[in-house]
């Protein structure tokens, strides 16, 4: 089994290389965002918990998001790996993933980071935001207050994944075939 954590700023290009990566190599993909929105459309428990702290403008804790995580690959038990998009954010999720994947006969075998300067990703975001209607992309200073938190809470990542010789970055900018290229070069080479 193969498991790939893929993170990267906002505008990086993780779902669009998840679409490539997915398909390449047979992985169920699991984006974070796609699991809470399951979780709240559908009312699950989870989803109510989360919705609570959301109500009140509060990040929804690691907890909850962990266990939304752990439901979602539970129902894929036959899968030839996973594609972790969005997750894990924190250190505090990432010691939840390694400590999960072990009881289902897995490990984290890579993560790999999408790299781009922030001045090109900005331009990105807002280029997308003219036609993605997502207004967190419209606003330059949303953008950048993003940017802050992964540097505060996902950027010491790095470091956790590098202590277990799992990190590998990749250069985020190019056509989408070239940094597709890149990307698989460093996972047949895993």
């Amino acid at each position: 089994m193969i498991n790939i954590v893929l993170f990267g700023k906002p505008g990086a290009g993780k779902g669009t290389q998840a679409e490539f990566l997915k398909e390449k190599y047979n992985l169920t993909h699991l984006s974070t965002g796609d699991i809470f929105r399951f979780n709240l459309k559908n009312d699950t428990e989870l989803g109510k918990k989360a919705r609570v702290f959301m109500d009140n403008g509060e990040l929804v804790p690691c907890e909850v998001t962990t266990a939304m995580l752990i439901d979602e690959v539970k129902k894929h038990p036959d899968t030839a790996g996973f594609l972790f998009d969005g997750y894990p954010r924190t250190i505090n999720q990432a010691e939840a993933l390694d400590e999960f994947l072990p009881t289902i006969g897995s490990s984290v075998t890579a993560t790999i980071a999408l790299e781009a300067d922030d001045e090109i990703l900005v331009k990105r975001l807002l280029e997308r935001g003219k036609t993605s209607g997502r207004a967190d992309d419209q606003d330059e200073e949303k953008i950048r207050v993003r940017y802050q938190e992964y540097n505060e809470k996902t950027a010491p990542l790095i470091g956790y994944y590098k202590e277990q010789n799992k990190f590998h970055a990749v250069d985020g900018i190019g056509t989408v075939e070239q940094i597709t290229e890149r990307l698989t070069s460093v996972i047949d080479n895993l």
